[in-house]
């Protein structure tokens, strides 16, 4: 018989930084909590924040990746996104940017110019997927998901609807294709849907709630901005929508490999960053104009 997973901790978000000029996280994970979500390694959070309109572009300059898959959801405003694979995009609110750095790629990540001159409502969230050792040097690759191409489950009732962007909620499979069994939703929810989620117990599993409030398992509430962590017991969790909610619901099969993580690289063994560092300074990750 199925039983929920229980609730390890409700956390707050932590203080917000700077990345470049154009994202002001809260980091919820690695350095905001120890907390075990293997393979995700990284959740920033950019809460909503208003930008002043300006013809800067703010951003992130080009900066290397390998060794992990950066996802990109945006929930308001705009960012633009150019690699030295070739792959450029604009997200807008809904879709998802998944990028996979693998054995290495220059990328830089940039406010959309129509949105800088304008200003507005802006609010991410950006997670950092870790490959398994067997596919950390395989080709880098990238996943352009525009809202109106993710699967979605229409609730009954009216209830709202959950955007599969990977793995598979109640038949409905995911738009996303990954190098591990992942499971990553958006929910949005009327006032009052009640929904049941599952996932094996061994999966490290959290909530994030990006609008609105909600009750976990009918034992905790848990509001905006907050982040609900799961132990690895269990294979439901129940959610009741308090009001009209977004909760973003991410749970995945740890990979259970060493890893050794300096700034953009994410590997298995020191030797390996060293490595990484050493093709970046001599142009093997290709090239991509500021």
């Amino acid at each position: 018989m199925p039983t929920f997973k229980k609730i390890a901790a409700i956390l707050n978000p932590a203080a917000p930084h700077m990345v470049g000029d154009g994202f002001r996280v809260h980091n919820f994970f690695p350095s905001g909590y120890k907390i075990k979500m293997d393979p995700f390694y990284l959740l920033d959070y950019n809460a909503k924040i208003e930008f002043s309109p300006t013809n800067k572009l703010r951003g992130v300059g080009v900066h290397p990746h390998r060794g992990f898959e950066t996802v990109t959801i945006a929930y308001q405003g705009a960012v633009a996104h150019h690699d030295s694979a070739g792959n450029s995009g604009v997200i807008y609110p809904g879709d998802v940017q998944w990028m996979t750095a693998a054995s290495g790629i220059l990328h830089k990540e940039y406010h959309e110019e129509n949105f800088s001159k304008k200003g507005g409502t802006f609010q991410m969230v950006q997670l950092w997927v870790n490959l398994p050792a067997k596919y950390k040097m395989s080709t880098p690759k990238y996943q352009a998901l525009a809202n109106n191409n993710i699967a979605k489950h229409k609730l009954p009732n009216n209830g709202g609807l959950i955007e599969v962007i990977a793995g598979e909620y109640l038949g409905t499979k995911g738009s996303a294709s990954t190098f591990t069994p992942i499971e990553l939703y958006t929910l949005k929810l009327k006032t009052g849907t009640k929904v049941i989620l599952t996932s094996p117990a061994n999966y490290n599993t959290a909530l994030v709630v990006i609008e609105g409030s909600i009750s976990v398992n009918d034992t905790e509430q848990a509001a905006t901005n907050q982040m609900v962590h799961f132990t690895n017991d269990g294979s439901e969790i129940a959610i009741e929508a308090k009001e009209d909610s977004v909760v973003l619901f991410l749970s995945g099969e740890p990979i259970n490999e060493p890893i050794a993580q300096y700034g953009p690289f994410l590997m298995n063994k020191p030797e390996e960053l060293q490595q990484a560092i050493e093709d970046y300074n001599t142009g093997k990750f290709g090239y991509l104009e500021e």
